[in-house]
Protein backbone atom coordinates (compact mmCIF):
# COMPACT_ATOMS: atom_id res chain seq x y z
CA UNK A 1 0.00 0.00 0.00
CA UNK A 2 1.44 3.35 -1.00
CA UNK A 3 1.81 6.26 1.37
CA UNK A 4 -0.02 9.48 0.56
CA UNK A 5 0.70 13.03 1.67
CA UNK A 6 -2.06 15.60 1.27
CA UNK A 7 -0.67 19.12 1.41
CA UNK A 8 -3.35 21.58 2.43
CA UNK A 9 -6.00 19.82 4.49
CA UNK A 10 -9.06 21.93 3.78
CA UNK A 11 -12.44 20.55 2.68
CA UNK A 12 -11.22 18.70 -0.42
CA UNK A 13 -8.03 17.34 1.17
CA UNK A 14 -9.76 16.06 4.31
CA UNK A 15 -12.67 14.61 2.34
CA UNK A 16 -10.28 12.71 0.09
CA UNK A 17 -8.35 11.36 3.10
CA UNK A 18 -11.49 10.22 4.90
CA UNK A 19 -12.97 8.78 1.70
CA UNK A 20 -9.86 6.69 1.07
CA UNK A 21 -10.02 5.23 4.57
CA UNK A 22 -13.78 4.64 4.37
CA UNK A 23 -13.35 2.79 1.07
CA UNK A 24 -10.90 0.37 2.71
CA UNK A 25 -8.15 1.19 0.18
CA UNK A 26 -5.99 2.85 2.82
CA UNK A 27 -5.55 3.01 6.56
CA UNK A 28 -5.30 6.39 8.26
CA UNK A 29 -1.70 5.76 9.36
CA UNK A 30 -0.58 5.70 5.69
CA UNK A 31 -1.97 9.18 5.02
CA UNK A 32 -0.17 12.35 6.13
CA UNK A 33 -2.15 15.59 6.33
CA UNK A 34 -0.44 18.97 6.44
CA UNK A 35 -1.69 22.32 7.64
CA UNK A 36 0.02 25.47 8.87
CA UNK A 37 -1.82 25.26 12.18
CA UNK A 38 -1.71 21.73 13.62
CA UNK A 39 -4.41 22.63 16.16
CA UNK A 40 -6.84 22.38 13.23
CA UNK A 41 -5.92 18.72 12.68
CA UNK A 42 -6.41 17.40 16.23
CA UNK A 43 -9.55 15.48 15.28
CA UNK A 44 -7.76 13.83 12.32
CA UNK A 45 -4.74 12.95 14.49
CA UNK A 46 -7.13 11.24 16.92
CA UNK A 47 -8.50 9.20 14.01
CA UNK A 48 -4.99 7.89 13.30
CA UNK A 49 -3.86 10.13 10.44
CA UNK A 50 -0.29 11.41 10.43
CA UNK A 51 -0.29 15.21 10.74
CA UNK A 52 2.44 17.74 10.01
CA UNK A 53 3.03 21.47 9.63
CA UNK A 54 6.18 20.85 7.58
CA UNK A 55 5.28 20.35 3.90
CA UNK A 56 8.84 19.53 2.80
CA UNK A 57 9.24 16.83 5.46
CA UNK A 58 5.78 15.38 4.81
CA UNK A 59 6.46 15.02 1.06
CA UNK A 60 9.66 13.00 1.54
CA UNK A 61 8.26 9.50 2.24
CA UNK A 62 5.10 9.65 0.15
CA UNK A 63 4.56 7.76 -3.10
CA UNK A 64 1.70 10.11 -3.97
CA UNK A 65 1.75 13.81 -3.03
CA UNK A 66 -1.59 15.61 -3.35
CA UNK A 67 -1.47 19.40 -3.66
CA UNK A 68 -4.78 20.65 -2.27
CA UNK A 69 -4.17 24.33 -1.55
CA UNK A 70 -5.70 27.51 -2.96
CA UNK A 71 -4.27 28.71 -6.31
CA UNK A 72 -2.89 31.81 -4.58
CA UNK A 73 -0.96 29.63 -2.07
CA UNK A 74 0.45 27.13 -4.56
CA UNK A 75 3.63 28.91 -5.64
CA UNK A 76 4.83 29.18 -2.04
CA UNK A 77 4.03 25.51 -1.36
CA UNK A 78 5.84 24.35 -4.52
CA UNK A 79 8.95 26.29 -3.44
CA UNK A 80 8.76 24.58 -0.03
CA UNK A 81 8.60 21.03 -1.40
CA UNK A 82 10.74 21.26 -4.56
CA UNK A 83 13.83 19.81 -2.86
CA UNK A 84 11.81 16.98 -1.27
CA UNK A 85 9.90 15.56 -4.22
CA UNK A 86 11.40 12.90 -6.48
CA UNK A 87 10.85 11.86 -10.09
CA UNK A 88 9.29 8.52 -9.08
CA UNK A 89 6.56 10.14 -7.00
CA UNK A 90 3.15 10.98 -8.45
CA UNK A 91 2.28 14.63 -7.85
CA UNK A 92 -1.50 15.11 -7.93
CA UNK A 93 -2.68 18.71 -8.16
CA UNK A 94 -6.29 19.55 -7.33
CA UNK A 95 -5.59 23.28 -7.72
CA UNK A 96 -7.90 25.19 -10.08
CA UNK A 97 -6.41 26.82 -13.18
CA UNK A 98 -2.89 25.42 -12.72
CA UNK A 99 -1.41 23.33 -15.54
CA UNK A 100 1.00 20.41 -15.25
CA UNK A 101 3.57 22.70 -16.89
CA UNK A 102 3.03 25.35 -14.19
CA UNK A 103 3.81 22.79 -11.48
CA UNK A 104 6.84 21.40 -13.33
CA UNK A 105 8.19 24.89 -13.85
CA UNK A 106 8.91 24.98 -10.11
CA UNK A 107 9.37 21.29 -9.23
CA UNK A 108 11.38 20.31 -12.32
CA UNK A 109 10.59 18.89 -15.75
CA UNK A 110 11.41 15.34 -14.64
CA UNK A 111 8.48 15.27 -12.22
CA UNK A 112 5.30 13.32 -12.85
CA UNK A 113 2.20 15.50 -12.50
CA UNK A 114 -1.47 14.54 -12.78
CA UNK A 115 -4.27 17.08 -12.34
CA UNK A 116 -7.55 16.20 -10.67
CA UNK A 117 -10.65 18.34 -10.24
CA UNK A 118 -13.11 16.90 -7.69
CA UNK A 119 -16.12 18.71 -6.25
CA UNK A 120 -17.43 19.13 -2.70
CA UNK A 121 -19.64 16.01 -2.94
CA UNK A 122 -16.33 14.24 -2.31
CA UNK A 123 -17.29 14.65 1.38
CA UNK A 124 -19.98 11.98 0.97
CA UNK A 125 -18.17 9.85 -1.63
CA UNK A 126 -20.19 11.29 -4.53
CA UNK A 127 -17.66 13.55 -6.28
CA UNK A 128 -17.47 13.98 -10.03
CA UNK A 129 -13.69 14.12 -10.52
CA UNK A 130 -11.99 14.92 -13.83
CA UNK A 131 -8.37 13.84 -14.32
CA UNK A 132 -5.80 15.01 -16.86
CA UNK A 133 -2.05 14.96 -17.45
CA UNK A 134 0.53 16.17 -19.93
CA UNK A 135 2.65 13.04 -20.25
CA UNK A 136 2.12 10.62 -17.32
CA UNK A 137 1.94 6.95 -18.32
CA UNK A 138 -1.34 4.99 -18.36
CA UNK A 139 -0.38 3.06 -15.22
CA UNK A 140 0.19 6.23 -13.25
CA UNK A 141 -3.07 7.77 -14.44
CA UNK A 142 -4.81 4.54 -13.40
CA UNK A 143 -3.47 4.88 -9.86
CA UNK A 144 -4.85 8.40 -9.60
CA UNK A 145 -8.15 7.21 -11.07
CA UNK A 146 -8.40 4.51 -8.40
CA UNK A 147 -7.67 7.11 -5.74
CA UNK A 148 -10.62 9.26 -6.75
CA UNK A 149 -12.95 6.36 -7.61
CA UNK A 150 -13.01 5.71 -3.87
CA UNK A 151 -14.85 9.04 -3.46
CA UNK A 152 -17.12 9.14 -6.53
CA UNK A 153 -17.07 8.95 -10.32
CA UNK A 154 -14.03 9.73 -12.51
CA UNK A 155 -13.58 10.86 -16.12
CA UNK A 156 -10.15 11.19 -17.77
CA UNK A 157 -10.03 14.21 -20.08
CA UNK A 158 -7.56 16.27 -22.12
CA UNK A 159 -5.64 18.79 -20.03
CA UNK A 160 -6.87 21.76 -22.06
CA UNK A 161 -10.40 20.94 -20.85
CA UNK A 162 -9.57 21.14 -17.14
CA UNK A 163 -10.82 24.70 -16.63
CA UNK A 164 -14.03 23.66 -18.37
CA UNK A 165 -14.29 20.70 -16.00
CA UNK A 166 -13.85 23.09 -13.08
CA UNK A 167 -16.84 25.13 -14.27
CA UNK A 168 -19.11 22.18 -15.05
CA UNK A 169 -18.34 19.95 -12.05
CA UNK A 170 -16.69 21.93 -9.26
CA UNK A 171 -18.54 25.25 -9.71
CA UNK A 172 -21.45 23.30 -11.17
CA UNK A 173 -22.41 21.76 -7.85
CA UNK A 174 -23.32 25.25 -6.63
CA UNK A 175 -25.46 25.85 -9.72
CA UNK A 176 -27.51 22.70 -9.09
CA UNK A 177 -27.78 23.55 -5.39
CA UNK A 178 -29.13 26.98 -6.30
CA UNK A 179 -31.66 25.37 -8.66
CA UNK A 180 -32.84 23.12 -5.81
CA UNK A 181 -33.07 26.14 -3.51
CA UNK A 182 -35.13 28.00 -6.11
CA UNK A 183 -37.46 25.02 -6.47
CA UNK A 184 -37.98 24.92 -2.71
CA UNK A 185 -38.74 28.66 -2.66
CA UNK A 186 -41.32 28.07 -5.39
CA UNK A 187 -42.75 25.31 -3.22
CA UNK A 188 -43.20 27.71 -0.30
CA UNK A 189 -44.95 30.21 -2.55
CA UNK A 190 -47.48 27.59 -3.63
CA UNK A 191 -48.26 26.53 -0.08
CA UNK A 192 -45.71 24.19 1.50
CA UNK A 193 -43.80 24.74 4.73
CA UNK A 194 -40.13 25.56 4.03
CA UNK A 195 -38.73 22.27 5.42
CA UNK A 196 -41.24 20.17 3.46
CA UNK A 197 -40.64 22.17 0.27
CA UNK A 198 -36.88 21.69 0.57
CA UNK A 199 -37.19 17.96 1.22
CA UNK A 200 -39.48 17.58 -1.80
CA UNK A 201 -37.19 19.61 -4.07
CA UNK A 202 -34.06 17.72 -2.95
CA UNK A 203 -35.59 14.28 -3.46
CA UNK A 204 -37.08 15.29 -6.83
CA UNK A 205 -33.65 16.53 -8.00
CA UNK A 206 -32.00 13.33 -6.73
CA UNK A 207 -34.64 11.26 -8.52
CA UNK A 208 -34.02 13.14 -11.77
CA UNK A 209 -30.25 12.57 -11.53
CA UNK A 210 -30.60 8.88 -10.61
CA UNK A 211 -33.10 8.39 -13.44
CA UNK A 212 -30.47 9.53 -15.95
CA UNK A 213 -27.61 7.64 -14.29
CA UNK A 214 -29.50 4.35 -14.13
CA UNK A 215 -31.36 4.44 -17.45
CA UNK A 216 -28.63 6.28 -19.44
CA UNK A 217 -31.51 8.07 -21.18
CA UNK A 218 -31.23 11.60 -22.55
CA UNK A 219 -32.83 14.28 -20.32
CA UNK A 220 -35.21 15.33 -23.12
CA UNK A 221 -36.47 11.75 -23.41
CA UNK A 222 -37.42 11.79 -19.73
CA UNK A 223 -38.89 15.29 -20.06
CA UNK A 224 -41.13 14.05 -22.88
CA UNK A 225 -42.59 11.47 -20.48
CA UNK A 226 -43.89 14.20 -18.14
CA UNK A 227 -45.03 16.78 -20.69
CA UNK A 228 -48.52 16.13 -22.04
CA UNK A 229 -50.34 18.33 -24.58
CA UNK A 230 -51.63 21.57 -23.00
CA UNK A 231 -50.34 20.24 -19.68
CA UNK A 232 -48.99 21.93 -16.57
CA UNK A 233 -45.39 20.66 -16.95
CA UNK A 234 -44.82 22.07 -20.44
CA UNK A 235 -46.44 25.34 -19.37
CA UNK A 236 -43.99 25.65 -16.47
CA UNK A 237 -40.99 24.62 -18.55
CA UNK A 238 -41.80 27.07 -21.32
CA UNK A 239 -42.30 29.90 -18.82
CA UNK A 240 -38.82 29.18 -17.41
CA UNK A 241 -37.35 29.14 -20.92
CA UNK A 242 -39.07 32.43 -21.85
CA UNK A 243 -37.25 33.88 -18.83
CA UNK A 244 -33.90 32.52 -19.97
CA UNK A 245 -33.49 29.47 -17.69
CA UNK A 246 -31.26 27.36 -19.97
CA UNK A 247 -29.50 30.41 -21.37
CA UNK A 248 -28.65 31.75 -17.89
CA UNK A 249 -27.32 28.36 -16.82
CA UNK A 250 -25.13 28.06 -19.93
CA UNK A 251 -23.83 31.63 -19.60
CA UNK A 252 -22.98 31.02 -15.95
CA UNK A 253 -20.96 27.91 -16.81
CA UNK A 254 -19.10 29.79 -19.57
CA UNK A 255 -18.21 32.68 -17.25
CA UNK A 256 -17.03 30.30 -14.51
CA UNK A 257 -14.77 28.56 -17.03
CA UNK A 258 -13.23 31.89 -18.06
CA UNK A 259 -12.67 32.83 -14.41
CA UNK A 260 -11.24 29.42 -13.47
CA UNK A 261 -8.53 29.73 -16.12
CA UNK A 262 -7.02 32.82 -14.51
CA UNK A 263 -7.01 31.99 -10.78
CA UNK A 264 -3.34 30.98 -10.50
CA UNK A 265 -1.97 34.21 -11.95
CA UNK A 266 -4.23 36.66 -10.10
Amino acid sequence: MSKITIIGSGNIGLSLAKGLVKSGQYIAADITLTRRNLANLQEEAALGFQVSDNNAQAALDAEIVVLAVLPQQLRKVLEEVKDSVRAEQIIVSVVSGVSCADVKQVLGEDKLVVRAMPNTAIAIGQSMTCIATDNAADGEIKRVEQLFESVGAVVVIQEDLMTSATALCACGIAFFLRAIRAASQGGVEIGFHAHDALKMAVQTAKGAADLLLQTQNHPEGEIDKVTSPKGCTIAGLNEMEHNGFSSAFIKGIKLSAEKAGGLYNE
